[in-house]
């Protein structure tokens, strides 16, 4: 796994960051994805994912995660993939508002790690195609993000 995490703002701590690439990499694994797969995660205040939820996605307010995608279905890609089988695979990015993960943390009665978990790994399925708008993928989804939650120690 590479994992890039950018906290310019040092919204976490040092131990929180080393706790982040474990659960990460426990999503990794737990999704089966190649060593040499990529993403990167940026934590930003509620302004700063305000204004990124606007300006890419035309939404006018905060929000807890967003994710950009590399690969959002390019076949270029799906065959580059295949025809090198060692070339890394960057998932894309994560921008996380850790202000939003602990209103939510406060809201759902949840710890602020089972509310920035629930948060990663939710982002991580975005970046690999689950999405949650048919009820049918959400079913999918949310099944899998608790599976994999409940299997890190993160049960609701």
């Amino acid at each position: 796994m590479d994992l890039e995490i950018f906290n310019d703002d040092n919204l976490i701590d040092k131990n929180r960051e080393n706790w982040v690439k474990d659960i990460v990499q426990f999503t990794f694994n737990q999704l089966e994805l190649k060593e040499n797969t990529q993403l990167s995660i940026h934590f930003v205040t509620k302004d700063g994912i305000h204004d990124i939820n606007k300006e890419y996605r035309n939404v006018d307010r905060a929000t807890d995660v967003i994710s950009f995608a590399i690969n959002d279905g390019e076949d270029s890609l799906y065959y580059l993939e295949n025809q090198i089988p060692d070339l890394p695979v960057d998932l894309g990015d994560l921008f996380i508002s850790t202000e939003i993960v602990a209103e939510h943390a406060k809201d759902y009665e949840h710890s602020f790690d089972r509310e920035l978990g629930y948060t990663i790994v939710h982002g991580i399925l975005h970046l690999n195609g689950y999405d949650h708008i048919k009820k049918e993928d959400e079913k999918v989804m949310i099944g899998l993000q608790e599976k994999i939650l409940g299997a890190y120690g993160l049960e609701k």
